[in-house]
């Protein structure tokens, strides 16, 4: 096999778009589960997940009038091909440590800003005034998360003394002082970016329905919703690379240890999801920029000092 057909199929196949959707279908099914049974609910069948993406792909998609046609279609591939990339990136630089590029941690970290700046503009441009409503919040939301989460980033390139996944990974930096609260900090971070509660305020149902994605149907909804299950399974392996000290999938042992980490961090989110009522994007701001961004910063003089 070629290089191109090697980067081809990582991307589209292993461990890219397929492989990594069918894992985050997986993850969004039993994070349905749970949640319907702590709700004294049934909940859904395991295919479920699978079944409303493929609905969703054969139903027509219909286009407000009077919008820009290639801005709101090309809005929900933007976001999807962002995430199938950082997929690829992360597990490129798990599987082979040697095999990343200088600053690929940099280039994953800016990814993963993309689906949420994809729902930004499709929502813009979808001239309808909740989905814009829907966009300035999620536009807020990113102003608000990013600055704490990207100083949990650096505080393990900062521990790690590199820039590269498979540098990072290989250090456990959950078991330190400075590690320990990166960790936190990245996972509420990683909340807000899922759009879970509590940070679901740019998608609240009661108040604006669908928020960005109201005037989305067919496939443009499917491929936004694609995105979100990808990211169930991105986000996660970010958090594990970063703070876990990655995966490593050569033996059984390794294997049956990476599956119990991403089983951790996504238990450990959809606890936070079903234990707190959701903010306002005021409080949401507030608590970001105030005691989330003093935890981060003191976390990065603890790695600084070496704790």
């Amino acid at each position: 096999m070629t290089d191109s057909l090697k980067l081809i199929f990582g991307y589209l196949i292993f461990p890219g778009l397929i492989f990594s959707a069918m894992v985050g279908m997986i993850a969004c099914w039993i994070d349905r589960k749970v949640t319907a049974r702590l709700q004294y609910r049934k909940g859904p069948p395991w295919y479920q997940p699978l079944a409303d993406i493929l609905k969703l792909l054969g139903k027509e998609m219909i286009v407000p009038e009077g919008v820009s046609n290639a801005v709101f279609l090309a809005a929900p591939l933007f976001g999807l091909s962002a995430a199938a990339l950082v997929a690829l990136i992360l597990w490129q630089g798990n599987l082979d440590r040697s095999a990343g590029f200088i600053g690929d941690l940099i280039a994953a970290l800016y990814l993963l800003t993309i689906p949420s700046l994809a729902m930004i503009i499709g929502g813009s441009s979808s001239r309808n005034p909740l989905s814009a409503l829907g966009a300035s919040r999620e536009m807020k939301l990113i102003l608000a998360y990013e600055l704490p989460f990207t100083i949990a980033v650096f505080t393990i390139v900062v521990k790690a003394g590199s820039i590269m996944i498979g540098g990072v990974a290989s250090h456990t930096a959950v078991l330190s002082v400075s590690g320990l609260i990166a960790f936190l900090v990245a996972l509420l971070a990683a909340q807000a970016k899922m759009g879970f509660v509590p940070f679901d305020i740019a998608e609240a149902e009661q108040e604006i329905m669908a928020g960005p994605l109201l005037e989305y149907s067919g496939p443009g909804l499917a491929l936004f919703k694609l995105t979100k299950d990808i990211l169930f399974f991105v986000l996660p392996l970010f958090l594990i690379t970063l703070f876990l000290g990655g995966i490593e999938v050569t033996t059984v042992a390794g294997i049956i240890l990476a599956v119990l980490k991403y089983a951790l961090i996504l238990v450990l989110m959809v606890l936070i999801k079903n234990t707190n009522p959701r903010l306002k994007i005021d409080q949401a701001v507030r608590f970001f920029w105030g005691p989330v961004t003093l935890l981060a910063i003191a976390g990065f003089i603890f790695a600084v000092i070496g704790w």
